[in-house]
């Protein structure tokens, strides 16, 4: 059995992040369990916080380090990823090198109502799990555009766009295998 985390980087109630990893979990194959995690409690990284860390982002961690990897779904807000996702990140990449984070797989994926679909987040996402010493999958970029006619009552309903990141979570999967010394999936 594989456990994913699911992170969402919008908090609003009908986040279109949270649909697609709710539409993800759905999808999922029967030996692969997606779990998403409310990012609403996080408080804003604050380093003197790291001694006695607040139970909200103990939490976080300990998910982080029970999954097997991560299934990140940010909006692009001004050209960027999410600042809910930045700062969650933040506190779990702790201690620099030696975190939860270190060879955890991670599944990209980004959106935005513009046809671009967050493409620009995408860059900021890699560049961040990049120094953090995680795994992206390998593949082809999931970015959805035009979210507003793709996610339809909490769920992502285009067929291309849940194709193309079921794809992308099997390429993270396969690194999983990998990096945990698994047989490769069938």
């Amino acid at each position: 059995m594989f456990k994913l985390l699911g992170l969402a980087g919008s908090l609003r109630r009908a986040s279109m992040s949270k649909a697609i990893v709710q539409t993800l979990a759905e999808k999922a194959p029967a030996d692969v369990e997606v779990t998403l995690f409310d990012l609403a409690d996080i408080p804003m990284y604050n380093q003197d916080l790291e001694a006695d860390l607040p139970a909200p982002v103990r939490a976080l961690r300990d998910a982080v380090a029970a999954s097997d990897g991560l299934i990140v779904v940010s909006p692009e807000y001004n050209h960027g990823m999410s600042g809910v996702i930045k700062n969650a990140i933040d506190w779990v990449s702790r201690p620099g090198y030696a975190s939860v984070l270190v060879n955890k797989g991670v599944a990209i994926i980004t959106t935005s109502e513009s046809p671009l679909g967050g493409a620009r987040a995408q860059a900021d996402l890699h560049t961040m799990f990049l120094s953090c010493l995680a795994r992206i999958a390998l593949g082809r970029e999931v970015s959805i555009g035009g979210t507003q006619k793709c996610v339809v009552d909490g769920r992502l309903v285009d067929e291309t766009q849940i194709r193309r990141a079921m794809t992308l979570v099997d390429a993270m999967l396969d690194e999983i295998c990998l990096v945990q010394g698994r047989a490769k999936r069938g």
